[in-house]
């Protein structure tokens, strides 16, 4: 019987969803990534939840499409599987959902993320990386490209010149390679890297919120921006911002030498 595809649970207001597939290297289903659907579609509409924490199960983050029989991709199908249809009806909704949360996700990388598996980690806000963990862009092996934002995060992060050698040499990264190359936020010891992740997860959910969404769709749209509409979506975002219950009570607790107390208000 198939496991839980995504367990979840919400505690100090972080939703933590854990990739539970390990006999697959928590490989890509329709059942997997349905349920991720699902657990976004929560978090943006549950004011309890403020953050969320992604990690997986057993020796590895993500190991991509399950390219076996009862996978995203039927591998022994008769006839070539459309597969620009499957990423419209279930992986680019969950990357396009992953980045217009306006809430932080947490990305805990704990061992390998191959193929749309490294993407999909990459669609976090902040990644941590254990160090054992390896970032492998498969996709030309199979003479495929980088899909789940792949070709768009990857030059963002990492650079034109990488992100072109990365892509069609189909090259892995140590944990280390990707923190120098921009690509994750952080490298810690396995062991410490749950805790840690959740530490993080734990201080956003406490944090601003309001400014965390208003973060997100900045550094978004400054990829296709210029310098003047940047400078008005800020203007227009400090407007907002400087509104709200938690501007001013940010302010007060600047001023009064304090912690703050944000309520995403």
């Amino acid at each position: 019987m198939e496991e839980t595809p995504v367990l979840s649970a919400v505690a100090d207001g972080v939703l933590s969803l854990t990739l539970n597939r390990p006999q697959r290297l928590n490989a890509m289903n329709n059942a997997l990534i349905e349920a991720m659907n699902r657990e976004l579609a929560r978090a943006k509409e549950d004011p309890a939840i403020r953050a969320v924490l992604l990690t997986g199960t057993g020796r590895g983050f993500c190991a991509g499409a399950d390219l076996s029989g009862g996978g995203t991709v039927d591998s022994a199908a008769k006839e070539p599987p459309d597969l620009g249809a499957n990423m419209d009806r279930i992986f680019n909704p969950m990357i396009r959902a992953m980045r217009a949360l306006p809430k932080p996700i947490v990305g805990a990388i704990n061992g390998v993320a191959a193929g749309g598996g490294a993407n999909f980690a990459l669609a976090c806000d902040i990644v941590l990386a254990a160090r054992s963990a390896r970032f492998d862009q498969a996709f030309v092996r199979i003479s495929l490209i980088p899909d789940l934002g792949g070709t768009w995060f990857l030059p963002h992060l990492a650079g034109d010149a990488r992100a072109r050698a990365l892509a069609m040499l189909g090259t892995s990264l140590t944990a280390e390679e990707a923190e120098r190359m921009g690509m994750v936020w952080q490298v810690v010891d396995d062991a410490a890297l749950l805790d840690e992740a959740t530490k993080l997860a734990r201080r956003l959910a406490s944090g601003p919120t309001l400014s965390y969404a208003a973060i997100k769709q900045a550094i978004d749209a400054a990829a296709t921006n210029t310098l003047d509409q940047q400078l008005d979506l800020e203007r227009d975002s400090q407007k907002r911002l400087g509104r709200s219950a938690d501007n001013k009570e940010g302010v007060a607790a600047f001023l009064a030498k304090r912690p703050a107390q944000f309520r995403g208000q």
